[in-house]
């Protein structure tokens, strides 16, 4: 009788199947995290593409920086 996986197998499965890499980036509807170690655990944290949350945090850190930019140039420009 096969056992049921339990989340935190699942999340791991998905994190060592090389098909939810690609070129740094991590995607992966199955596994429940926003934040994964990236596949050089060392190297710190990334994004999980595959959950909204994630989609969601990297929408803010493409928009959001840039417009964060913009504001404080205008602040220190004085326009």
């Amino acid at each position: 009788m096969e056992q049921k996986k339990n989340q935190k197998e699942i999340n791991q499965d998905e994190w060592n199947n090389p098909d939810n890499w690609s070129v740094g980036f991590y995607f992966s509807k199955k596994d429940s995290r926003t934040w994964v170690p990236k596949s050089i655990p060392w190297m710190g944290w990334t994004l999980n593409l595959g959950s909204r949350a994630g989609a969601f945090w990297m929408i803010g850190f493409l928009v959001g920086l840039p417009l964060l930019i913009v504001l404080l140039m205008s602040l220190v420009c004085g326009k």
